[in-house]
């Protein structure tokens, strides 16, 4: 048992985390999907960097995080060669944070084809345009880049096929709130084998 009230009450972390980003978008002047995401690379070394989590689907042991990129990115090749990630998700104005860890496979079917048209014109060719980190001479050789692809896709391109999503299915959620006296509230849900969660307060 733990003496989960308020804003850490309920069953399953999904609907706790929808909540407090809920409560987010209405506090956060920009960005309250942002995560710092971390994946390791050849040598074990850490790599951080934001990015936007655009959906949280499903509920309990269904759960998962979605965000997109270029499977060719530094991060897409990472999580490719380990299939594991982390992400921390910070609210300053609600002195909330969420810490997710867990195992990562591509998202590239319907879902990632419906979020790739939702994006603007420019970013759709921007994703076809980029190498995504590599080495790039100047700015204007990506401007050239993508109006090379606006005439070649014209006004719908398709989903590029080293673009889609990757999906995080978590095996650790800690929900953190800041308290007086850097008495903190820190609640960890941990995955079980059989799929339910296992909930421990932790000391600030």
């Amino acid at each position: 048992m733990t003496d989960r009230t308020g804003i850490f009450a309920g069953d399953d972390p999904f609907d706790i985390m929808r909540a407090w980003l809920a409560e987010a978008e209405k506090s956060e002047i920009n960005d309250p999907t942002a995560i710092a995401l971390s994946t390791v690379d050849a040598e074990g070394m850490p790599d951080t960097r934001m990015v936007l989590l655009k959906d949280i689907d499903g509920q309990g042991a269904d759960g998962s995080f979605v965000f997109y990129t270029n499977y060719d990115s530094a991060k897409g090749r990472q999580i490719s060669a380990t299939g594991k990630a982390s992400f921390v998700m910070h609210w300053k104005s609600l002195r909330r944070q969420i810490r997710v860890r867990g195992t990562v496979t591509r998202e590239e079917g319907p879902q990632a084809d419906a979020y790739y048209a939702s994006r603007a014109l420019k970013s759709r060719l921007g994703a076809w345009a980029s190498p995504q980190s590599q080495p790039l001479k100047d700015r204007a050789t990506l401007v050239a880049a993508v109006a090379k692809m606006s005439l070649k896709h014209g006004t719908n391109p398709a989903r590029p096929p080293f673009w889609g999503g990757f999906r995080i299915t978590p095996t650790q959620i800690e929900f953190w709130a800041d308290g007086a006296f850097r008495l903190h509230d820190r609640f960890v849900w941990v995955r079980q084998a059989e799929g339910c969660w296992k909930v421990t307060r932790l000391a600030p």
